[in-house]
């Protein structure tokens, strides 16, 4: 149960913001109907967000890889849940959402174990050590970079807010 009540939506059911949230993410998620506590906090979120998942370059693969990775990593199980079917459309199979889960890189190329442990050290220690970075950099141009690294920022911001609210599953 999240540990603020969740706005009226009656209160807000015409605000052109909810409507906006509505039409870019199909209906008005837990998350975001507690992030209309504040709605600048909201219209900011969704504005960022928005631009991570459908106006950047880095391939939507290596997006839900580090966007799953993460939310194990901080037990957040509910944007685990919700990513995994955007995973699965990128072609990221079964079995390697259940690596994802428990840290395993076997089951990827050398792409993407780079990347993944790139995500680990951003998430689990924040500094990145030169060879690692130097490794996820050999794949990617710098505007992927600077997409990969915000990313991997944001959606560690996601684990930690809906963790700490206790956001229920929709």
């Amino acid at each position: 149960m999240a540990r603020l009540p969740y706005p009226d939506p009656g209160g807000f059911e015409t605000d052109p913001l909810v409507h906006r949230i509505q039409t870019e993410r199909g209906k008005l998620l837990n998350l975001y109907s507690m992030l209309m506590h504040s709605p600048a906090l909201a219209e900011g979120w969704l504005s960022f967000f928005t631009a991570i998942r459908q106006k950047c370059s880095l391939p939507g693969r290596i997006r839900e890889l580090v966007i799953m990775r993460i939310a194990s990593i901080h037990g957040a199980s509910y944007e685990f849940s919700a990513h995994k079917p955007f995973a699965l459309a990128e072609g990221i199979t079964l079995d390697q959402i259940e690596s994802l889960r428990n840290g395993s890189v076997s089951a990827f190329n050398d792409t993407e174990r780079s990347v993944l442990a790139y995500c680990e050290h951003m998430t689990n220690e924040v500094a990145v050590p030169q060879e690692i970075f130097d490794s996820v950099k050999a794949h990617f141009n710098d505007q992927q970079m600077v997409e990969l690294t915000a990313t991997i920022a944001a959606y560690n911001l996601v684990s930690r807010f809906l963790e700490a609210m206790q956001i229920d599953h929709d």
